[in-house]
């Protein structure tokens, strides 16, 4: 009777051979085309993180067509954050140019880079001109950068069971493709006492705001109660809605600083109200390659 050795093969040895080769092929041929997921969120990275110039002011306002960051200053629960677009591998694609898929969320993110993740750009809605100062409730849009962030619109609709924040289940916004009111946003100043006062006023930049979303008049806010894990780290839900302390004065949540560029080349200068009691502060771009 012949005996059993180490070389005989058993089972079915033929078809799992076969599977093993065409398994390493299909990886090859991915590979070529860039269709690995390492390969994907590189490629994602590269173009989201890439940098960007932001607007310099040489009058201390912000106008129609500035490039600026929407950055909240942090607070209890959360650290500094930029509005961010909410991009994976699965929400842009390369045909027939890269770009993002409309629509796409929103985050805070931690990372305060100027980049097409995190540039927006002051658009009128009212025929104002580009370069024209924007004003204290005044409505704009804020639009993505053209290229790879393909030029979406920050967009927000009322509250309802099947669109709503997917952690928090308030008010959602994302971006989508084309301007329409639900797009119309207004900046308000910080302090409901002095709000009637700035009203009609050029606004600041580099200065804490309150954005306000003209159809549901709920504010811009961050929420660090609600953490996502995406591809960048963590980072917080965005939402439209109002948060009022106990004195009815929006909290630091809704509170958001349009910053540009420092004329210096130091990074970004947010100059904060003198009532929030911080000093001028100097906020370096993060390292790209997180």
């Amino acid at each position: 009777m012949a005996q059993y050795r180490t070389s005989v093969k058993i089972g079915n040895w033929n078809e799992e051979l076969r599977l093993e080769e065409d398994t390493k092929r299909e990886h090859l041929e991915k590979k070529e085309r860039g269709e690995l997921a390492a390969q994907k969120v590189d490629f994602l990275k590269q173009h989201m993180l890439s940098p960007v110039d932001l607007t310099v002011t040489t009058d201390g306002r912000l106008h129609f067509g500035d490039v600026v960051m929407l950055v909240n200053m942090g607070g209890e629960e959360r650290d500094c954050s930029a509005l961010s677009i909410n991009a994976d591998v699965n929400s842009f694609n390369k045909i027939p140019t890269p770009g993002i898929i409309s629509p796409c969320g929103v985050v805070a993110g931690r990372g305060i880079q100027a980049c097409p993740r995190t540039a927006f750009i002051i658009t009128s809605v009212d025929g104002s001109l580009e370069g024209s100062t924007l004003h204290f409730d005044q409505s704009f849009a804020l639009k993505t950068t053209s290229g790879f962030a393909r030029g979406l619109y920050l967009t927000s609709d009322l509250q309802s069971f099947q669109k709503c924040a997917k952690k928090s289940r308030l008010q959602e916004v994302n971006l989508e493709d084309g301007s329409s009111f639900l797009s119309w946003w207004k900046i308000v100043h910080f302090d409901p006492q002095e709000r009637l006062e700035y009203e009609g006023q050029p606004v600041p930049a580099n200065m804490s705001v309150l954005i306000i979303h003209c159809k549901t008049n709920q504010a811009l806010a961050v929420l660090g109660g609600h953490v996502i894990w995406n591809t960048y780290g963590k980072e917080y839900e965005m939402t439209a809605h109002t948060f009022l302390d106990s004195h009815k004065a929006e909290q630091d949540n809704n509170r958001w600083t349009l910053c540009n560029s420092d004329p210096a080349g130091k990074g970004l200068v947010l100059l904060t109200h003198t009532q929030l009691g911080a000093p001028n502060k100097v906020l370096t771009q993060a390292d790209p390659g997180i």
